[in-house]
């Protein structure tokens, strides 16, 4: 798709406020809550994005996350393991013939300040190493500026670079600033070929919001409507109890309805969520 001027965002704050105030006051429209507790551990991508990862510590990762699993009382596995790329091989060899798909962050996260050759090396090492899915962030510092254009060339370059993974674009939400800035940088990364938009890195203050995960929410859902074309969501960083967890599955399904309401759309970036949900469970 070819990149086009993204349009400004038409609610105001106040209004963002109080659609999340009426969604999350809401009963259940698809769910109730055994169901919503068990969507919810199988869309957690499992995650540790630590500097003192290593092979034992993934090991153990890729371990729990099929370790949910019990038929008897239908609770699924999480839906991926998130790692850094030279952990990529590893987890695919463990996790090989399971339901759980092996996720990476590359294109230099978090920061994303990196030549952009540096950028799609990173991402195609990880998807020859295995990789079925890419956690990308955005060039915010080109956004800010005001140059769409770079973010939507970097975006449609590592796109290109994923082969067959899927793209998940991280716009790190809580450097953007404003709801506006949130719904534009959603509509050039789905322009530009993301499978999902994703909310945050988990290494900044700011990391997903309700505000911030509705609004790219309503991208999502303008771009269905123009287009026919579903795009995934991920919120990531600071999802981290059962209840902060069922009020972003309210919004979600106000909004997106329930075509959203499996893990091939809606994806939760976590690392401590999981064991809250089993307990729920």
């Amino acid at each position: 798709m070819a990149y086009v001027e993204p349009k400004s965002y038409p609610y105001t704050d106040e209004q963002i406020q109080a659609r999340i105030a009426e969604y999350q006051a809401a009963d259940f429209k698809y769910f109730d809550y055994p169901k919503a507790y068990r969507f919810i551990l199988n869309a957690i991508d499992l995650t540790t994005l630590e500097g003192s990862d290593n092979a034992a510590k993934v090991q153990q990762l890729c371990e729990k996350a099929l370790s949910f699993e019990n038929k008897e009382k239908q609770i699924p596995t999480t839906a991926a393991v998130c790692v850094y790329p030279p952990f990529a091989a590893q987890a695919k060899s463990i996790l090989k013939d399971t339901p759980v798909h092996v996720a990476c962050v590359a294109g230099a996260f978090p920061a994303g300040q990196s030549p952009i050759e540096i950028k799609v090396a990173e991402v195609a090492y990880a998807v020859a190493q295995g990789a079925d899915e890419i956690d990308m962030v955005i060039s915010r510092g080109k956004f800010l500026e005001g140059d769409y254009q770079t973010v939507y060339n970097e975006i449609a370059a590592i796109k290109a670079a994923c082969g067959q993974a899927h793209l998940k674009v991280i716009l790190e939400t809580g450097e953007l600033g404003t709801a506006d800035n949130i719904y534009k940088a959603s509509q050039i990364a789905i322009a530009a070929g993301a499978d999902f938009i994703k909310t945050s890195t988990g290494k900044i203050k700011v990391n997903a919001t309700p505000e911030s995960f509705l609004v790219m929410l309503d991208a999502i859902k303008a771009h269905y409507e123009a287009t026919g074309k579903m795009i995934g969501m991920k919120p990531a960083g600071g999802i981290s109890d059962a209840p902060t967890a069922i009020n972003f599955i309210k919004i979600l399904e106000n909004v997106l309805g329930e075509k959203w309401l499996n893990n091939q759309y809606f994806r939760i970036g976590a690392s401590r969520l999981a064991d809250k949900i089993l307990a729920e469970i």
